[in-house]
């Protein structure tokens, strides 16, 4: 049996790295295509450019290896089953559950695999990506004038042109930005615009520079020019690269936003006692209700009490309708802050069940490729990628979906991050049960008709 078992093994590593690779170069040419815009025309150098390719290598693996898990399961147990091994095993008194747990034990050792990628190296590659993707952007600005938009990338000015044509901007002008003891502005008829080794010349023509003394405001001169000469030096756009210890929901670890929800969760406390002490000012009682709704309810029932109160004056009613108004403005915001604060928290609470729903469901893909590769007895590769494809999809559109709702506070971070892999488990032990039990494999319609087509021949 443990020569069983290492076959089986070797026969899902080879196809397990084979549709890897396919899967992961078909994801990385859409994203260079898609990104190569970014490279063009910034003077990157090559090393550059490959770092920003390797880091978002992270995110593609991650979405790639329980694919690859499903199409290599299908391809193993489909060619195993178009060549009659699987049913030579039992008829030797294998039985079908014993043929797949070396399956599952692969699955397992991918699932502990991906788990420790997506929460310890996915998320600090997506940081310096995204660190490096906003370096990029910023590096030659001038490159990215858009006609009727400010441009406050360069230095030390902003600048907005009327029209760009065909290289020669028309109707410039160039605004100092503050901090600067000079208040400086520049209008020109056109300039141009021109890249250098090391660093950038605006060439301007046909225009005036206001100058006013900011700390003396008699001081103001004004030129007039023909031709005016801006540079500015390399140093001020060469790749800078920043450090900051700011991060998305998908740049940190498990650890790290647990500790982001209890901080959440700390403020949500602390906007609650606001509540309480609020209706305790105003009531007489601190309670702290459920939500807004259940706020105004309060607080139209203690209304109703005031105007019902014939031992309160008319001056009296007013002022304390006047406090129930008040702290009705006061609800609306602290409870908006309150989902806010839970919206915060379900976003956090959703990034961490991802991490391990994503490597669990290649578990998963394996009980359902394995049964599925059986009954098909198709063990090619556009066949295992067609059907695999298909799967993946509709479980990834069901991952999406939880998500969004998730994020929404439709439904919990549990039952919108969950529910695809129960479905996945659901169908995985539907065709398992159907192949231990020995149903026939499944039809496809060519084949029927190729078998009828035989047999009116005949």
């Amino acid at each position: 049996m443990l020569l069983i078992s290492r076959y089986i093994i070797k026969e899902l590593i080879l196809p397990f790295i084979y549709s890897l690779m396919i899967i992961v170069l078909m994801l990385f040419i859409n994203f260079f295509l898609r990104a190569i815009d970014r490279f063009l025309g910034k003077g990157l150098n090559v090393l550059t450019i490959f770092e920003y390719l390797f880091l978002n290598l992270a995110w593609i693996i991650a979405l790639a290896v329980p694919m690859a898990v499903l199409i290599a399961t299908l391809m193993a147990f489909g060619r195993m089953s178009e060549d009659n091994e699987i049913n030579a095993m039992r008829a030797s008194g294998i039985s079908f559950t014993s043929i797949l747990k070396p399956a599952l034990i692969f699955g397992i050792i991918v699932c502990i695999s991906l788990t420790y990628f997506n929460n310890y190296v996915l998320p600090e590659m997506n940081f310096y990506a995204r660190l490096l993707q906003g370096d990029i952007h910023k590096k030659r600005p001038g490159l990215e004038i858009e006609p009727g938009h400010f441009i406050n990338t360069l230095p030390d000015y902003s600048m907005i042109i009327k029209k760009d044509n065909n290289g020669l901007m028309e109707d410039v002008r160039i605004f100092s930005k503050e901090n600067q003891e000079i208040q400086t502005s520049i209008y020109s008829s056109t300039g141009e615009l021109e890249m250098l080794d090391d660093g950038i010349v605006l060439m301007l023509y046909d225009g005036e520079i206001h100058e006013l003394d900011l700390n003396d405001y008699k001081s103001y001169r004004r030129i007039n020019f023909k031709k005016h000469k801006i540079v500015i030096a390399a140093d001020d756009l060469m790749l800078a690269r920043r450090d900051t210890s700011n991060r998305s929901d998908r740049e940190m670890t498990v650890p790290m936003m647990i500790s982001k929800r209890a901080n959440y969760k700390e403020r949500s406390g602390r906007v609650k006692s606001r509540i309480g002490r609020a209706f305790n000012k105003v009531i007489g009682d601190s309670l702290v209700p459920e939500s807004l709704d259940d706020a105004l309810v309060e607080m139209n029932n203690y209304r109703s009490e005031i105007l019902d109160n014939e031992d309160l004056t008319s001056a009296e009613q007013r002022r304390q309708d006047r406090k129930l108004k008040s702290l009705e403005r006061q609800m609306n915001n602290e409870y908006r802050l309150i989902q806010n604060y839970q919206k915060s928290q379900n976003k956090y609470a959703v990034e961490i069940h991802k991490k391990f729903s994503l490597p669990i469901a290649c578990i998963l893909f394996v009980l359902v490729g394995a049964p599925l590769g059986t009954l098909t007895r198709k063990g090619g590769f556009i066949v295992a990628i067609s059907m695999g494809f298909g799967f993946f999809l509709i479980y990834y559109i069901f991952l999406i979906g939880g998500e969004e709702l998730a994020d929404r506070n439709r439904v919990t971070p549990l039952v919108g991050m969950w529910t695809p892999n129960v479905l996945l488990l659901i169908t995985g032990i539907y065709l398992t049960l159907n192949t231990v039990r020995d149903r026939a494999s499944f039809n496809w319609p060519w084949k029927k008709k190729a078998k009828d087509q035989s047999n009116d021949s005949k």
